[in-house]
């Protein structure tokens, strides 16, 4: 039987970041260069705003392509409602169920105070879930 783990032991410390008022286009090249699928969206002092996902940027692409507009700031497009965020001990196995009946990637951890302080991946608990033996 899997055993169970903190979050904390398999999190990204330092998840990569943007301010909501970065324009779209560096939310875009910070995606790609860092071949991630989303960002944290986060005011200077480490707060979690809200999350912003690939699909969300080519989503704002697309429509100011087909507006022949702007494609805007981070915080036109980025999720700041029901963002399901995980606390730095909560359980791994947990955190990774809730992610599954919920279609997510990736989580946000965050302090009492809602200040980002990492972030778990599907790929992060994969490899958590191998170092605990669960799979042959």
């Amino acid at each position: 039987m899997l055993r169970s783990v903190d979050l904390k032991d398999y999190m990204l410390e330092k998840p990569i970041t943007i301010a909501p008022d970065a324009s779209l286009h560096e939310a875009v090249d910070l995606i790609t260069s860092n071949k991630v699928s989303g960002l944290c969206v986060t005011r200077e002092d480490g707060t979690l705003l809200g999350i912003l996902s690939e699909l969300d940027c080519l989503r704002g692409i697309l429509a100011a392509t087909y507006s022949q507009g702007t494609v805007g700031l981070v915080s036109e497009h980025m999720i700041t409602e029901n963002i399901n965020s995980a606390r730095i001990s909560d359980d791994i196995i947990n955190v990774a169920n809730d992610m599954l009946a919920k279609g997510q990637r990736r989580r946000p951890v965050v302090s009492d105070n809602n200040l980002l302080v990492g972030q778990i991946t599907c790929r992060q608990i994969l490899a958590g879930i191998r170092h605990l033996g669960a799979t042959p």
